[in-house]
């Protein structure tokens, strides 16, 4: 008798680098010619790719698991099956406590042959980076690496996905090249800690030629993520400076700027190095925008560190910045310090530091009014189409909003992935406002 094809909808929570892994998943799967399709309600399967970063991902990975159960019980879900970070760290916890799921896997990355298994499937090595794009398609991420060696006192990412560990380039590039294949115009270089590929491979930091290899296969775009401050390699930057299709952007986490509590943090820098690398970049890459994204409340966060963390803000003038407030984690080195900064002043700082990136951001913005940008557009809606410039990377940066045409060619003949100059008429703080002048 035939085993029943499974029709599975994927939950994939998280950061882009869950995105990746979920999309390998999927590619396994559809290769058992297992059914993945786009609502849940059409499912008969559901596979959660949890995050158990923070609190908050932590409470959402939650919520949908539940959920999961609740259809489950109602009849309208056959299997249940949960993976991931959170899933990899608390599996015997949420064994006890949610029982209903009808299996817990660990990391994603590391679980996907076990999954298929469990489906009744098997696992294809010959299928190595072949992955099934849940992004639009005109943009894919690239996962140069895997977890993270770094020492920061308040993160448990090491101990969910273990030590780094590069992708060997070749791997790399073979992906990059099927994406580019698929007709992926934009690529975006992801890992926990990009600068760091390479030196456990190769036996020093590599991250220059990959981008230099990279930038060969043709791509319009490509950018990169998640740089650690620390050992920052500078010989990454002629690379992004002479070659076209590298985008002038850079995302830097920094986290901190108060030397006693980046010591805290373990972070391997003070405020000065940081502001002299920072100074560095922008000499040899002049023009290069810098997203960057910090963390307040931490246990030795004091009002004076906080005020200081602002000023840093205000001289550095940062591109782009993200914010999130501390969350105390079990066994990782920050836990002993308790969470001693309430939530309410945890707040009260996020909302203040926010403000003045704002007010940064809308003056930088006011400034390109009047000037032409080249855009690729994300998504188009009744009338209205929205894309990005080379300065911002999708879901968490600035979105040029373009609802008219300079020309006989109109905002309908526009096409999702293609990229379009527009004229700058207006700006807010996180967006801005233009008219399309022609086709590229």
């Amino acid at each position: 008798m035939k085993t029943k094809v499974p029709k599975i909808f994927i939950d994939s929570l998280g950061c882009s680098k869950n995105t990746v892994d979920s999309e390998a998943f999927a590619a396994q799967a559809r290769a058992n010619e297992f059914i993945i399709v786009d609502e849940i309600e059409q499912a008969d399967t559901l596979v959660i790719n949890t995050c158990g970063f923070i609190d908050a991902a932590k409470q959402e990975s939650i919520d949908h698991i539940l959920s999961g159960v609740g259809l489950k019980e109602s009849g309208k879900l056959e299997k249940l099956m949960v993976m991931g970070c959170l899933s990899d760290r608390y599996a015997d916890e949420l064994r006890a406590d949610i029982p209903e799921v009808d299996e817990y896997f660990g990391s994603s990355h590391t679980s996907i042959p076990q999954v298929i298994q469990y489906l009744g499937g098997d696992y294809r090595k010959d299928l190595l980076g072949e992955r099934l794009l849940s992004t639009p398609s005109h943009f894919a991420y690239l996962k140069i690496s895997e977890g993270c060696d770094n020492p920061c006192s308040f993160c448990a990412i090491p101990l969910m996905r273990g030590g780094h560990k590069s992708v060997p380039m070749e791997d790399l590039l073979r992906e990059a090249l099927l994406l580019r294949q698929k007709g992926v115009k934009e690529l975006i270089l992801i890992g926990q800690d990009t600068t760091y590929y390479g030196l456990d491979l190769y036996g020093k930091r590599t991250l220059d030629e990959l981008l230099l290899r990279i930038s060969d296969l043709g791509f319009e775009w490509i950018r990169l993520l998640y740089a650690y401050p620390a050992k920052f390699p500078v010989h990454i930057l002629p690379v992004i400076r002479d070659r076209e299709n590298i985008c002038n952007y850079l995302d830097m986490p920094l986290q901190h700027a108060s030397t006693d509590v980046l010591k805290s943090m373990r972070r391997g820098v003070t405020r000065s190095r940081l502001e002299d690398l920072i100074g560095y970049i922008r000499s040899e890459v002049p023009g290069i925008r810098l997203r960057t994204t910090m963390i307040v409340g931490y246990p030795s966060e004091s009002r004076e560190n906080f005020d200081e963390l602002k000023d840093f803000i205000e001289r550095m003038q940062f591109d782009r910045l993200g914010c999130f407030v501390y969350s105390q984690e079990d066994a990782t080195t920050a836990f002993p310090l308790g969470d001693p900064v309430t939530a309410k002043e945890k707040q009260k700082r996020l909302r203040e530091l926010m403000a003045v990136q704002e007010q940064i951001s809308y003056e930088k913005n006011q400034r390109l009014i009047g000037s032409d940008q080249r855009v690729v557009i994300d998504r188009i809606q009744d009338g209205t189409a929205w894309g990005r410039t080379s300065f911002d990377a999708p879901e968490v940066d600035n979105e040029v909003v373009i609802t008219s045409a300079s020309s006989d060619f109109s905002v309908t003949h526009l096409k999702v992935g293609n990229f379009y100059q527009i004229s700058v008429d207006d700006a807010e703080a996180f967006d801005l406002f233009g008219t399309l002048i022609a086709p590229q």
